[in-house]
Formats: structure tokens, C-alpha cells, sequence
């Protein structure tokens, strides 16, 4: 063995002379399996606590977190290692960015202290926390952009963290950047096919008859999911009055903010109509005040303007609690590409449903005339006839049979006579009545489904019914009859609307019936417009087989 330039030192002090030279070498392969771990995952999550965890190990530390800043350049989101789950919740809130950890937020550049404590900036600590001194905090940077800060405290040891500590973090933090914007751009890249999935979803459901009204709804439940936001709605205008109206809403509750409108034309969303620029919403509750209802719970949001060829018709808005994390800039381009398709298609079907009116009125014309020219005339022909036997009937049994089928040919006659007006009406002043727009509701759920059902529209339903009533009674018929269509599988179903006294619907099917373990929401909607009109909603299971549902309500 070659013993030249050890003569005269004893081995202890060559590897104590060499130890150095072996812990930096080992020291840089730690740096270099971190580095390698953190860029090993394209999922931003994971990414974040692998960066955490590799940095604790890098410096024996026990404690590390890497603090991610939202928009606001405050603390959005806290990622940690080293704090158990219980002590976590105990802790509670997380930090919003103030004292020590709040210094790099302002001055982002590598802070080293031995104890944290005697920093002017420190705070005192929340109850549960676990005790700290030593400190090392260093900015993580995607691009030119400090995306947040990683906090390592308590180095194990007797010692501080070292400048090498700082020099080994920084090269981590540099790593982790690029670790971050890959799994960045991946979570872009994801988030974007699954609006182009939604987009695709509201144009399959349009294109297969689903209606306007309900793309709407699932329009307002998609947006909900995928901005992650806790409430969406769909405000759209009321070009005759000149308002937004509460068309969709998704979320708990809130079924008091359909149908309310808002009048304030300098507010925010009215602003998005007009220029059609989406807006980031601080605080959403304040621009919701003009619409009568508690909105207390709205907190930042997203608003985009669903946009056609003519211009702005509406407001789609993602909302969260308030105190909740704003939504991220990043999520308006996607927003509002999404809502620009949706306007499309929902227009697009609008422009069929129009085509498809079109043509159900030039059949109902032909009708019209086809039972005044030929039908009635053959009635009446008939009835002339029966009276003219009956003056040479002798036998009184004979007499009272002939006459009673004159008195139903003329029924029947006032009857068709009645369904021409209807087909020939669509109510005075350029509204419609209350029975073309149920016979409109009818023949638009049934276009594309079975059984038709039998109507019977008898009183004078667009006289007597005021308007507060006819919108709850076309809901009613709307969701009644939508009820039966999808879930009663039945043969037959019945639709009777009566006007007297009372406005009496009356919705029928021999279907399999409404199991009593169901949660009935549709019918609960039913039964609260009722109770709106101080009226009733029975439901209950015929004799011979389906449901019988009966809405009445009394009329002024």
C-alpha cells in the first residue's frame, strides 16, 4: 500500500482531513436524487409535497412547508411536512401570509436566521403549534414568476442552517420550479380537455332535443364542477324590461334566486353585457343586492358574458364561499371559451325550435281548416239529419236516444269549434294565453317522445288565470308531465287543465308509480309552488295502475 504523504500522521487524521471532501460529495448525490424525485410526477399536488419533503431531507430539518401564492400575492395554499394530522387541526386556520412568512411574500430571496423569534417581523405562534427557532426560507420561481416560498425550520443538530443549507435549497427551489410549470402546464392541459368534454356534453343533449332550459341547467352544474366554485348561475336578458334574470342555478339551495331579476343597469354584470369583457368578482354578494334575496354566502367570483351572433344574452357566473380562494386568472379563458359554445349551441337550438313551431303551425292552419271545411260541416249535416228522424220517431225510448246524440254532436261541435280558435290564437296583444303556452309545453316535451298524452284544456284558462299563476302552471305541467315521461314508463299518460273557482291540473299515467322511498325533489318543487299560490298538490296511486297528480290552486 502506497503510504506517501500520510508519513508521520496518524490514519484518524487523514479521514478526518478527507471527511469533508466525502460529505459533499454525498451531500451533492442527495441533491441530485432530490432534484430527480421532484421532476419524477407530472401531478401538481404530489409535485408540491415531493419538493417539501425532498428539502427536509436535503438539510435535516424537521419542519417544511412551501407556501404556494394566489393572485392576491397572499397565501392560497400551504404545503407541509413534519406537522401530524392532529396537531393540524388544532392549529386550525392556515397562515394568511403575515409576520416572518409574509417577508419573503414582499422581498422573495433566501432568509436564513438561527432563531426566528428575535426577527422583528416574527409573531407569536397559534396555540398547538409546535416550538421553533432556526429558520430557512427560499423562493421558488416558475419562469420569472415566484410561484411561492419554501419554510424549513428546526434543523436537527446542534447547529443552524449553513450557507451550504442555503446553497443546496436554492439549487432544489430552481429544480422544483421547472418540476412546477411542467406539472403546471400538464394540469392545464387536462383542465381544458374536460371543458371540451363539457362543451361536447351540451351540444350531444341539445342535438338529441334536449331543451334550451334544461342545456342551461346542465350548463350551470358543469361550470360548478369544473371551476371547482361552490355555486354557478346563468343570468340571462330580458330584452323587453330591459333586466338580468336568475334563468340556471347549481348549488345547495338557492332555489329563491330563479326567476329574480336584477334592474341595477350600472352594475357589474350589467357591464359584462355590454362590453362583454369577463370580469374576476372580489366580493359577488355586493353585486347581487339589488335582487332582493340573501346572497351573503357569495364570495369571489368568475363572470363571462354568453355571447351570440346578435351580441351579449346573459351573465355565466362561477362563484365561491366567501373567504374561499379566489378563482385563478387562468380559469377565464377557459370559462369563457366554454360559455361562447354553449351560446352557440343553445342558439343553434333555439333557431331548430323555431323551424320546428314554424312548422307545427302551418300544420295546425291546415288542421283548422280541415276540421272547419270538412268536419263540422259533416257533424252538423249528421245532426240536422237525427233532428229531422227525430220529429218522425214515435217510440219516447227511440226519441230520448236520438236526442241525446244531438245534444253530443253539439257538444262536440263547440268542442272542435274551441280547437280551432286555439290553433288559430296565440292571445291578444302579442302575448300568448295560458293555453296556447301549455299546448306549446306539451308538444315540445312529447316531439321526441311517447306516450302523447291526451289533453284537455276546458274554462277560460287565458282569462280567468292571472299571471303570477300561469308561470307556476306551465312549470307545473312542464315538470309534471317531464316526471312522467322519464320515470313512470307508462302507456297512457292523461294531462286536464280546468279553470273555475279553483285552476285544477290534473297530471295521469298507468305507469309503475312513484315508490314511497324516493326523494320526490321534482314533486317537493311542485307542492312549494302551490303553497306560493295558497294552494295544494296531492299525489296518489290509482286504482287501476299509475299515478294521479293534481294541482289546485284558487283563482281570484
Amino acid at each position: 500500500m502506497d503510504h506517501h504523504g500520510v508519513a508521520g500522521r496518524s490514519w484518524s487524521e487523514v479521514v478526518r482531513e478527507r471527511r469533508p471532501e466525502s460529505a459533499r460529495s454525498e451531500r451533492l448525490q442527495g441533491l441530485l436524487d432530490a432534484v430527480l424525485s421532484v421532476s419524477s410526477g407530472i401531478e401538481l399536488e404530489s409535485t408540491l409535497r415531493r419538493i417539501v419533503r425532498a428539502a427536509v431531507d436535503l438539510v435535516d430539518a424537521q419542519y417544511g412547508a412551501l407556501g404556494v401564492l394566489g393572485p392576491d400575492r397572499s397565501l392560497a395554499e400551504l404545503v407541509d411536512v413534519g406537522v401530524d394530522d392532529h396537531t393540524r387541526r388544532l392549529i386550525g386556520d392556515l397562515p394568511t401570509g403575515h409576520g416572518l412568512l409574509g417577508v419573503l411574500v414582499h422581498d422573495p430571496k433566501p432568509l436564513r436566521l438561527d432563531d426566528l423569534t428575535r426577527h422583528p417581523a416574527a409573531t407569536a405562534f397559534p396555540p398547538h403549534h409546535p416550538p421553533m427557532r432556526t429558520f430557512l426560507g427560499v423562493p421558488v420561481r416558475v419562469r420569472d414568476e415566484v410561484f411561492g416560498n419554501l419554510y424549513l425550520t428546526e434543523k436537527r443538530g446542534s447547529g443552524g442552517f449553513t450557507e451550504e443549507d442555503v446553497f443546496v435549497v436554492e439549487a432544489l427551489a430552481t429544480a422544483a420550479g421547472v418540476a412546477v410549470e411542467n406539472a403546471r402546464l400538464f394540469e392545464q392541459s387536462r383542465r381544458r380537455q374536460r371543458w371540451l368534454e363539457a362543451s361536447s356534453e351540451v351540444r350531444a343533449e341539445l342535438l338529441a332535443g334536449c331543451t334550451a332550459t334544461d342545456a342551461l341547467q346542465m350548463v350551470a352544474r358543469r361550470v360548478r364542477d369544473l371551476a371547482e366554485a361552490d355555486h354557478a348561475l346563468i343570468l340571462l336578458v330580458d330584452e323587453e324590461n330591459d333586466v338580468l334574470r336568475v334563468h340556471s342555478y347549481a348549488g345547495p339551495g338557492g332555489r329563491s334566486l330563479v326567476g329574480r331579476q336584477l334592474s341595477d343597469g350600472d352594475s357589474v354584470l350589467a357591464a359584462i353585457t355590454r362590453d362583454g369583457s369577463p370580469r374576476l368578482i372580489p366580493d359577488l354578494a355586493s353585486s347581487l343586492g339589488e335582487l332582493g334575496v340573501d346572497a351573503s354566502e357569495f364570495g369571489p367570483a368568475v363572470a363571462v358574458a354568453l355571447r351570440s351572433a346578435g351580441g351579449a344574452t346573459g351573465v355565466l357566473i362561477a362563484v365561491r364561499d366567501k373567504g374561499s380562494r379566489a378563482l385563478e386568472p387562468s380559469e377565464v379563458p377557459l370559462l369563457s371559451s366554454f360559455a361562447d359554445q354553449a351560446a352557440v349551441a343553445i342558439e343553434f337550438a333555439e333557431k331548430q325550435r323555431t323551424q320546428w313551431l314554424l312548422a307545427v303551425l302551418a300544420d295546425r292552419d291546415r288542421i283548422a281548416r280541415d276540421l272547419h271545411d270538412h268536419v263540422i260541416q259533416r257533424l252538423f249535416a249528421t245532426g240536422l239529419g237525427l233532428q229531422g228522424t227525430l220529429r218522425r220517431a214515435a217510440d219516447p225510448d227511440v226519441r230520448s236516444r236520438i236526442q241525446k246524440a244531438v245534444e253530443q254532436l253539439d257538444e262536440t261541435v263547440r268542442e272542435i269549434r274551441t280547437s280551432i280558435f286555439d290553433l288559430h290564437t296565440s292571445g291578444g296583444n302579442g302575448m300568448e294565453g295560458l293555453r296556447r303556452r301549455l299546448l306549446d309545453t306539451v308538444a315540445e316535451l312529447t316531439a321526441d317522445a311517447s306516450p302523447t298524452p291526451s289533453v284537455r284544456i276546458s274554462g277560460a284558462v287565458d282569462t280567468l288565470v292571472p299571471p303570477s299563476v300561469a308561470e307556476h302552471a306551465d312549470a307545473v305541467v312542464r315538470e309534471a308531465l317531464s316526471n312522467a315521461l322519464r320515470h313512470a314508463r307508462a302507456s297512457e299518460l292523461t294531462l286536464a287543465v280546468d279553470a273555475g273557482e279553483d285552476l285544477i291540473i290534473r297530471v295521469g299515467d298507468d305507469g309503475i308509480g312513484i315508490p314511497p322511498d324516493v326523494r320526490r325533489s321534482g314533486l317537493a318543487n311542485l307542492a312549494e309552488r302551490a303553497r306560493a299560490c295558497r294552494g295544494t298538490l296531492d299525489v296518489v296511486a290509482r286504482d287501476s295502475g299509475g299515478t294521479l297528480l293534481t294541482w289546485r290552486v284558487p283563482l281570484p
